[in-house]
């Protein structure tokens, strides 16, 4: 059984389940889903941006962003709708970072196992280095 949630849309209480949102306002979203989709299956609208499509369906901009992260449309079909990459802001097709932001970080991943042993080898000589010795008397010095 799902939780009980407020809607993040209207703020009305509903039990959640596989929707994030109410029942009411996910057949709103529908319907403005449709809309978005009967103007840019159209053939002179294929080409339109992001700002052309929404000013023309009355549907804001994140919410056809999150139609195209959830491949809902294709941006393959509609080239102009890009929405941004969640590191930089650039704006891209698919995936959720750009191809700038995941070459950094596939460098930055590849270089942390060697960072982490020179961060332990100093670790160990620092401790190597707080060995303390006693004088004894007899022994002169022991460890």
């Amino acid at each position: 059984m799902g939780d009980l949630a407020n809607c993040p849309s209207c703020g009305q209480l509903f039990v959640k389940s596989t929707q994030p949102i109410c029942r009411e306002c996910y057949q709103k979203e529908e319907e403005q889903f449709e809309s978005v989709y009967e103007f840019v299956r159209r053939k002179k609208n294929r080409a339109s941006t992001m700002g052309e499509v929404s000013e023309a369906t009355g549907v804001d901009k994140p919410l056809i962003q999150k139609w195209l992260r959830e491949k809902r449309l294709h941006a393959a079909s509609f080239p102009n709708l890009t929405y941004d990459c969640e590191r930089c802001g650039e704006q891209i097709y698919e995936g959720k970072l750009c191809s700038t932001c995941a070459t950094s970080l596939q460098k930055d991943l590849s270089e942390a196992p060697e960072k982490d042993r020179t961060f332990a080898e100093k670790q160990e000589e620092e401790r190597k280095a707080k060995v303390y010795f006693n004088v004894d008397q007899e022994n002169k010095w022991r460890n």
